[in-house]
């Protein structure tokens, strides 16, 4: 019979997998340079294989985080903790739809008439809510029925990579009267950073998953 502490670790760890690839890829992704070495399609394709494993990583996120809301009071830890996976998990999703849209634009696309993918205003919105309810339910973690479902370094490392995100959103807005974006700098930065810094809470979650983690 699984060990129930046993069969937990091994899903955060999968959770923590799942952020580390993505976050990797949308970091390499959002460097100029491999846009101009990868080309419309590997570019496009960098991104969209990213957003899969976010998801992957959001949804046992959502999982470990129960399925439905926790029962009694909406303003408990436990609930501010199960807002904040299932918004994060839309997020991921979103993104899985803007990647996938821009990949297949990217099949019949030249370098010179391809822009590559923007940070999806929706989606860094959802991440930015989700860090909000995280920030919470670290606060009151002692009330957690999992007090290790969030630490203070991943959930504040979660924080900064969602703030740079929806400033990487703004600069992707296209400017209606040039067809620009509003700063490629901030585009491509805010997307850099914030994967740097999603990657780096997932390393830490990963170091420090115990092996006789409570089960839920």
């Amino acid at each position: 019979m699984t060990d129930p502490a046993d069969a937990r670790a091994k899903r955060l760890r999968r959770e923590s997998s799942g952020f580390l690839i993505g976050s990797a890829l949308f970091g390499v992704g959002a460097v100029p340079a491999h846009a101009t070495a990868a080309g419309p399609l590997g570019s496009a394709l960098t991104f969209f294989v990213g957003s899969l494993f976010f998801t992957l990583g959001g949804f046992i996120q959502f999982a470990l985080s129960g399925r439905r809301p926790p029962r009694g009071r909406w303003r408990s830890a436990d609930a501010a903790d199960w807002w904040s996976a299932l918004i994060q998990f839309m997020g991921t999703v979103l993104f899985n739809v803007s990647t996938v849209t821009v990949l297949v634009a990217a099949v019949p696309a030249t370098p010179g008439t391809f822009s590559g993918w923007r940070p999806d205003v929706w989606g860094s919105a959802a991440f930015l809510v989700s860090s909000i309810l995280a920030m919470v339910a670290a606060n009151r973690r002692h009330e957690l029925w999992d007090p290790l479902a969030r630490t203070w370094h991943g959930t504040i490392l979660n924080m900064l990579g969602s703030i740079a995100f929806a400033f990487s959103a703004v600069g992707a807005f296209v400017v209606p009267a040039t067809g620009a974006v509003l700063s490629e700098f901030w585009a491509n930065g805010g997307t850099f950073v914030g994967a740097i810094c999603f990657f780096v809470a997932a390393l830490l979650a990963r170091r420090f998953i115990p092996q006789d983690a409570p089960a839920r």
